[in-house]
């Protein structure tokens, strides 16, 4: 099975009202999950460097009627690159951007430092299975690479679950 977006997104448990961060979104799957989860009083913030992502981000979120997205082009591996007020929102969604960030550390920084207190990181990246699409095995991390990078940001691990025969499925929580 490959990734179900619809599955994963379960795990963060939204509620109406909340706000996302969605760091790396591309082309929004997750984004637009989220922000039908967090309803006309949620907010989600979208972020990625690919401008062409984001627009078709906009186009679908518009066909969808969801004024509650917004899409925004952002470095989220420098502090303080979301702009996001410290502790300003409830959950992030990092999926399939560790792989592919230069500064690992940084990126988890930032996802950290927006989070509330007993916010969570909902986490999903390619494991070292042979597969046709993805990255390279060599750009991937393994599950022990990963959960080393949150520990060493002071995020533990809620819970690991099953995100299809090609990735990792992780849940962090902010202390």
């Amino acid at each position: 099975m490959f990734l179900n977006p619809e599955q994963i997104i379960v795990h963060l448990e939204l509620t109406p009202g909340q706000t996302v961060a969605d760091f790396g979104c591309g082309s929004g799957h997750y984004s637009i999950l989220a922000a039908k989860r967090v309803g006309a009083n949620g907010k989600v913030y979208a972020f990625d460097v690919v401008k062409e992502a984001l627009e078709a981000l906009r186009s679908r979120a518009q066909l969808e009627r969801l004024r509650n997205i917004e899409a925004l082009r952002a470095n989220v591996e420098q502090p303080g690159g979301s702009k996001l007020k410290d502790a300003s929102v409830d959950a992030a969604i990092l999926s399939n951007i560790l792989f592919q960030a230069e500064n690992k550390p940084g990126l988890l920084t930032e996802a950290k430092r927006v989070l509330k207190p007993g916010g969570r990181a909902l986490v999903i990246e390619w494991n070292q299975a042979k597969s046709i699409g993805g990255p390279a095995l060599a750009a991937r991390l393994t599950r022990e690479e990963i959960l080393r990078l949150f520990e060493a940001t002071g995020m533990p691990l809620e819970k690991e679950f099953s995100a299809g025969d090609q990735h990792f499925g992780f849940l962090f929580k902010k202390p």
